[in-house]
């Protein structure tokens, strides 16, 4: 059976319920992380011993160790079961929240955001993902942990300042550590425990991800992707202080800025994400996401003197982000060789956390050393290299993914021969096939023939 062959099929009672009960626990820890984002900076200037640069250790330390953790946690989940590691990661998680709730000095701060990023389960959840739904279902699965994500981000962003004046930060790390409780209370009594299998199109594999580093073309996605998160946490050192002490917004109406600026953003980046699945537009709308977000670093560098304009620049910031947050995961599994997707994804979310620490850090050192203009200069300089790697770059041969299974794992041979299929990889082992294919060119009734005959 193929993947295309029932994509018609819905999901079912249980796939629904994993589902939903996966996409919340993956929610709840993003909200918790993201919670932080808009508060933090502020917070950590009235701590002991607060510098720039350690408050931007403090607002992207858990992007070093989840990067450096994340494989590790991948491999004892297939040792030890998927569930019992996603508890231990919530449970270090809560932990950290619980040290950063309690802390006095930044140095503490620091130490708990450290330990959130510790609980790196943010692969062990696609995995269990992966166990828990069927090969026709599982690009739907992995699409609502997306919008998940998404939302989660939104809801922080706008929540956060509220909820920093009601409770403090100090409350917005305690809520986070009590979201994490109620994750694992959910993975315990409502996620069912599954058949642990391997799929190499969520699952990655060390020994690829390596090899991988030397593809031009992802490589310049996984550069891509540590910009725009170097740039979103470098912007957010800075951001919440302009509008406090330059702007005289208190923290509790900052989401007056946050609110619309992220509502309209939206509004502008669906049309290009829809123009974005013609073939031929792709490449220009990943660049026009690129030009969008630095023309918001270009109109911050002017030094915003109004609430309004202040929101103007985080609108066109937050309308190039979403749009490239929403088309980089996309292309890169597009462009990974056939059954190595799951071991691209690990590469890109590497780049992507170490994006997080650097901005944070470098953002941080260089608001420091000079002001916050210079913050939004080394943002621009860094699009400028991604705008330059978009355009002397090949143009991009986007293949789709499919997998198969067959009973005769000799027929790698014949499924190359099939029109559109450009790889194929037979795992003998599992009798799966791992196929990249042009599905302008794919002759579906010959690659039926080829599997129905395996």
């Amino acid at each position: 059976m193929t993947t295309a062959a029932t994509n018609h099929a819905s999901l079912s009672p249980l796939e629904r319920r994993s589902i939903g009960a996966l996409a919340s626990v993956y929610g709840l820890r993003m909200f918790g992380l993201f919670l932080l984002l808009p508060v933090l900076a502020i917070h950590a200037e009235q701590l002991g011993g607060a510098s720039p640069m350690l408050m931007g250790i403090a607002l992207g330390i858990y992007g070093i160790t989840q990067a450096v953790l994340q494989i590790p946690f991948g491999m004892l989940s297939d040792k030890f079961g998927r569930k019992p590691i996603i508890i231990a990661g919530l449970v270090i998680f809560a932990a950290g929240s619980l040290v950063a709730a309690m802390a006095t000095t930044i140095e503490g701060v620091i130490l708990g955001r450290a330990l959130q990023g510790a609980g790196a389960i943010a692969a062990v959840v696609l995995a269990l993902t992966s166990d828990l739904t069927r090969e026709s279902q599982r690009t739907k699965a992995m699409a609502i942990i997306g919008m998940t994500i998404g939302l989660a981000f939104m809801l922080a962003l706008i929540a956060a300042p509220t909820l920093a004046f009601w409770i403090g930060v100090r409350g917005l790390f305690v809520l986070t550590a009590v979201l994490a409780l109620v994750a694992i209370v959910m993975i315990w009594k409502i996620v069912p425990t599954p058949v642990q299998s391997t799929n190499l199109e969520v699952q990655a594999v060390p020994a690829r991800m390596w090899s991988l580093l030397r593809d031009p073309q992802l490589l310049r996605l996984d550069i891509g992707i540590f910009i725009l998160h170097f740039v979103l946490t470098a912007m957010f050192v800075v951001v919440p202080i302009i509008l406090l002490e330059q702007l005289s917004l208190p923290t509790a109406a900052h989401w007056r800025v946050y609110l619309p600026a992220l509502l309209v953003s939206i509004v502008f980046m669906v049309p290009l994400i829809i123009a974005s699945s013609r073939k031929n537009w792709v490449s220009n709308i990943f660049l026009t996401g690129v030009c969008i977000v630095l023309f918001a670093q270009c109109l911050l560098m002017w030094r915003p003197l109004g609430v309004t304009a202040m929101t103007v620049c985080l609108f066109f910031f937050f309308w190039g982000f979403n749009l490239l947050e929403a088309m980089l995961p996309s292309l890169v599994s597009r462009l990974a060789p056939a059954a190595s997707k799951g071991s691209a994804m690990g590469v890109y979310n590497t780049f992507q956390f170490l994006g997080v620490f650097f901005g944070g850090f470098i953002g941080g050192t260089i608001y420091g050393a000079f002001n916050v203009t210079a913050v939004f200069v080394i943002c621009g300089v860094l699009l400028l290299l991604w705008g330059w790697l978009i355009l002397t770059a090949p143009p991009m041969r986007l293949l789709d993914s499919m997998v198969v299974q067959l009973s005769d794992v000799s027929r790698q041979s014949a499924l190359l021969a099939v029109p559109g299929v450009e790889e194929a990889i037979v795992l003998a082992a599992e009798k799966t096939a791992y196929l990249k294919v042009d599905k302008s060119l794919l002759d579906m009734k010959a690659l039926h023939a080829v599997i129905q005959h395996s």
